[in-house]
């Protein structure tokens, strides 16, 4: 008996012997064109639930368990396209694919260069834009966002109602997001393309090589020389968008013999104008990056990239303005000595240098530590139309000049000026007449009357300021990576940034006059400050006359310490993957005043010198899991918990005149959660999301000219207002839909949707500072602004995508989408939600306010749906070791005019003033707008070698 137990033992073994020898698959996968090893490409076995990613040599391997017979086995990889083979698995031979071929896919490659050109170019001049996500997305291969990235960014979609700062963007392991906004600066790095290819995006809450990461998710991109694809790559882009033209070149060595690589690529961007009249373009930008393999396991590489840009900036307009003039139409330019002229003028120039060292201190062990430095400048230019000259009677000085708006839009130049309070039809068309013939800003004019000025012995009334920001920013930190066992992974990192900001008004132009007199010329005596000091922008040296180039109006820094520290745990099991992470972070902001303002100079310590040091200690704490319920299907849960330090930009309410910082103050807390089920097959992939965020105690400042404000002490209650809103609660709650099912081997449908709400979810606080009431908090009512339920403004909440792709076996391709979007809605003005708005100036109730009516007054205004069609496709061919192709797109191809946002004037703040304006044949003060591009095509021709 015990015998043929023995044997029965036996004969088992020998079976779970052959069974574990066998059943093997491994190979190896190579990029066709440099015959080098792909990093991080996934390869599955269709219709089951193994997968495994390729290592830094290509390498893959799956052990035992593939069941035996006929499978197909699928390798994909970024910037390459898939590979589908069949495979025979059996209990004999192993299954050895090596070499395993993927072929780049330079479509995604150029597409993200068309999306990045969008993002650094059209998005970041102005705040609407600026919140734009679609430069987080541009990595990623999940359908949803990917419609999010290429086709919804046109109209400032914010997937699941999120803006740029809650993502991070990450260049060699170190944060490029603003310490002043939280936001990326696309324009810092933008030009330089070809050295960006190796990207990661983590989406959401899931978790990061290397930070902690945010809502948004978190773009990581390599440009360390020896991940560079070896070779050179030659371009050439025509679009009608931002630049008209822009030409590439890259070189990239691989890693040699030596132990060296290095990579380099310079471009020039450039155009007169793009689809907005008059926004010139001129940037150039080079990128390098060096790296040494010291010896197996310690590489040092150096990065340094230089991107100076200039471009004319575009402005919202009214309804009125957009029926006169058009989408194009933009009121910043003037023709100057026979060539368009812009008065805004954006112009960055922030080199980035950094140093990274990657040290491999054992097969499962990793450490990378980097250092970085940026510095430079970044400057916005306008007209200051407030020039005066000093008069002195009696020993009395005073102020003579400030000239007129010389802006053309300006509301006393439309015929909407002449048709309120009354119907002056003839003065009506002559504006009208006038702004449709001319309509843009008379540079002659204002040379003109600064030499008038000059030759009477005054100075410029007119000059160009220039709005200046000089960072120096160090940056280190070090990322430790660890695969405590073959299922647990671990990474844990500290980081330091340090900055100091120098912010200042300077004279870039005195438009042919003599000098400028650093003086307000708006100032108002008051119980403190008598005229004379507050007219001061700098008590220290009163009445100064500035120059070009000279400082002047205000000029502070900002000192910035941040250390953070995070750490990371991810596990793997046959059943459930799962993660937890944690984060704390140290923030302290002070101002130090160069300027002793004359209308905080009573003050002590108001101006001048360094204000109290703000600190913020903050912590967050997230988790998620994957669960498997069979090789194509999973459910994949988020949830986070974090506080936020408010930004420099929302901590400071006038930093350009005093050390004020906001009162109640605090850190932002967020939680967030969401919950995806997800489907991926060989024909059909899919994911559905639901998620949920909650923002409580946000911050935000505005600035802006009102009338009609009661408890100030100006004439009229009219004043230049820093409006400040605290305890700011939001939720955004919605979900997502990506599709892609491929038909045939060529043909892809593709679908996505995204339906959502992002409401005020409570009444902020709000109060107004301004200089012509220093020191003093207003507030009104029960100091609060009654927004809840209100739609935060941002782009749509809705928008859905039905498209195809055309892929040939001979490597064209062309696809298009087609596209709906609505639910977009202006942002309202917070301070007509106030008890302001039904108070007349002398503090009692207004006498013929009518509920209904002003419920009417303040509803949210909501933007019309409408539709955009864009088509793609390209042609690539390989002519022996060479490869030449083209890219193009063309978006809205019907043509389409649409908002992409906007926002309601705060000029008239209380019941009557509004009223008489809405009841007007024509607002004056109406809502102003952004409106997306018309038609637009983007081309990009190349070669590589």
């Amino acid at each position: 008996m015990n015998k043929q137990i023995s044997k029965l033992i036996l004969l088992l073994l020998l079976v779970c012997s052959s069974i574990t020898s066998a059943q093997v698959v491994k190979g190896r996968v190579i990029d066709e064109s440099t015959e080098e090893p792909i990093k991080g490409a996934l390869i599955e076995i269709l219709g089951t639930k193994f997968t495994a990613t390729t290592n830094i040599d290509g390498f893959f391997t799956f052990d035992s368990g593939i069941p035996v017979g006929d499978q197909k086995l699928q390798a994909s990889a970024a910037d390459h396209y898939n590979r589908t083979l069949p495979i025979i698995v059996s209990t004999e031979v192993p299954v050895n694919l090596d070499p395993l071929y993927l072929r780049v896919d330079f479509s995604d490659q150029d597409q993200t260069a068309g999306i990045i050109s969008l993002t650094e170019n059209d998005l970041s001049d102005d705040a609407n834009a600026a919140n734009n996500m679609s430069g987080l997305l541009q990595a990623t291969r999940d359908q949803f966002l990917r419609a999010a990235a290429f086709d919804f960014s046109a109209t400032f979609f914010r997937p699941r109602g999120l803006n740029s700062e809650d993502g991070r963007v990450l260049i060699n392991g170190m944060t490029m997001n603003k310490l002043f906004s939280g936001r990326p600066q696309w324009s810092n790095w933008g030009g330089v393309n070809d050295l960006q290819r190796n990207q990661v995006f983590s989406m959401g809450l899931a978790p990061a090589d290397n930070t902690f990461g945010g809502l948004g998710g978190v773009q990581s991109i390599d440009m360390r020389a020896s991940q560079q694809r070896e070779g050179t790559r030659l371009s050439y882009a025509a679009a009608n968008r931002s630049y008209a033209g822009r030409f590439m070149a890259t070189y990239s060595s691989g890693l040699k013999s030596n132990g060296w690589a290095y990579a380099i690529t310079a471009s020039r961007r450039a155009g007169e104008e793009g689809f907005i009249d008059g926004t010139v373009y001129d940037a150039n930008s080079i990128a390098l990056s060096v790296e040494k393999k010291i010896n197996e396991r310690h590489f040092l590489n150096f990065t340094g990239i230089y991107t100076p840009n200039r471009r004319g900036r575009q402005a919202p307009m009214t309804e009125e303005i957009f029926n006169l003039r058009g989408n194009t139409y933009n009121p910043n330019w003037g023709f100057f000595e026979g060539q368009k002229r812009n008065s805004r003028i954006r112009e960055i120039e922030e080199p980035i240098l950094m140093l990274n060292h990657n040290w491999k201190i054992s097969d499962k062990v990793k450490l990378n530590t980097n250092v970085g430095y940026q510095f430079g400048k970044l400057g916005n230019t306008r007209i200051d139309n407030g020039g005066t000259r000093l008069v002195t009677l009696e020993g009395q000085d005073s102020y003579i000049g400030g000239a007129r708006n010389p802006n053309p839009d300006y509301y006393q130049n439309l015929p909407s000026y002449f048709l309120r309070n009354g119907l002056d039809y003839e003065n009506a068309y002559l504006a009208q007449q006038e702004f449709q013939s001319n309509g843009q800003l008379d540079w002659e004019t204002l040379y003109r009357a600064n030499a008038s000025f000059t030759q009477q012995g005054g100075t410029s009334v007119y000059v160009i300021q220039e709005d200046r920001i000089d960072d120096d920013l160090f940056m280190a930190n070090s990322i430790l990576t660890a695969d405590l066992t073959d299922n647990i992974l671990f990474t844990g990192g500290v980081s330091y940034r340090n900055l100091k900001s120098e912010n200042f008004a300077s004279v870039k132009d005195l438009l042919g006059g003599g000098g400028y007199l650093d003086v307000d010329f708006f100032a108002q005596e008051s119980q403190e400050v008598n005229l004379d000091q507050a007219a001061q922008s700098d008590v220290n040296n009163p009445n100064r006359i500035a120059r070009e180039g000279d400082r002047y109006k205000y000029n502070y820094d900002i000192l910035v310490d941040e250390v953070d520290a995070f750490a990371q745990a991810q596990f793997k099991t046959k059943k459930v993957d799962f993660y937890v992470a944690g984060n704390i972070t140290q923030t302290s902001y002070q101002r130090d005043g160069k300027f002793r303002n004359g209308n905080f100079n009573a003050f002590e310590n108001n101006s001048y010198g360094k204000s109290e040091q703000l600190n913020f200690t903050n912590f967050g704490v997230k988790g998620g899991a994957t669960y498997k319920l069979s090789g194509k299907s999973f459910i994949d849960f988020n949830g986070a918990y974090f506080t936020d330090a408010p930004t420099i930009r929302s901590a400071f309410p006038n930093a350009r005149q005093n050390n004020n910082s906001v009162t109640g103050l605090e850190s932002q807390t967020v939680y967030s959660t969401d919950l995806s089920y997800i489907y991926r097959s060989p024909i059909v992939k899919a994911r559905f999301t639901g998620y949920y965020t909650q923002f409580q105690n946000g911050t935000d400042v505005g600035f802006y000219f009102v009338q009609g404000v009661s408890g100030v002490p100006t004439q009229d209650g009219n004043s230049f207002v820093q409006e400040v809103m605290t305890n700011i609660d939001r939720r955004n709650i919605g979900g997502e839909i990506g599709l892609e099912v491929q038909v045939t081997p060529t043909i892809n449908l593709k679908g996505a949707a995204a339906f959502g709400t992002n409401t005020f979810s409570n009444n902020p606080n709000l109060y107004l500072n301004s200089d012509d009431f220093p020191n003093q908090d207003i507030t009104f009512g029960d100091g609060t602004t009654k927004l809840k339920n209100y739609h935060v403004s941002g782009g749509p909440e809705q928008a859905y995508q039905v498209g195809f792709e055309y892929r040939d076996p001979d490597y064209w391709w062309i696809g298009a989408t087609a596209n709906f979007f609505s639910n977009s809605y202006v942002d309202v003005a917070a301070l007509r939600r106030t008890e302001n708005f039904v108070t007349d100036l002398d503090g009692l109730a207004i006498a013929n306010y009518d509920e209904e009516i002003a419920r009417g007054l303040l509803k949210q205004e909501k933007f019309n749906p409408y539709e955009l069609v864009n088509v793609v496709g390209g042609k690539s061919w390989r002519i022996g070791d060479k490869f030449v192709g083209f890219f193009a797109t063309i978006n809205n191809v019907l043509g389409k005019e649409f908002r992409t946002g906007g926002f309601e004037q705060g000029r008239l703040a209380n019941y009557q003033d509004v009223l008489d304006d809405r009841n007007n044949p024509i607002e004056v003060f109406a809502p102003r707008y952004f409106y997306g591009n018309g038609r637009t095509y983007y081309l990009n021709v190349y070669l590589r070698f």
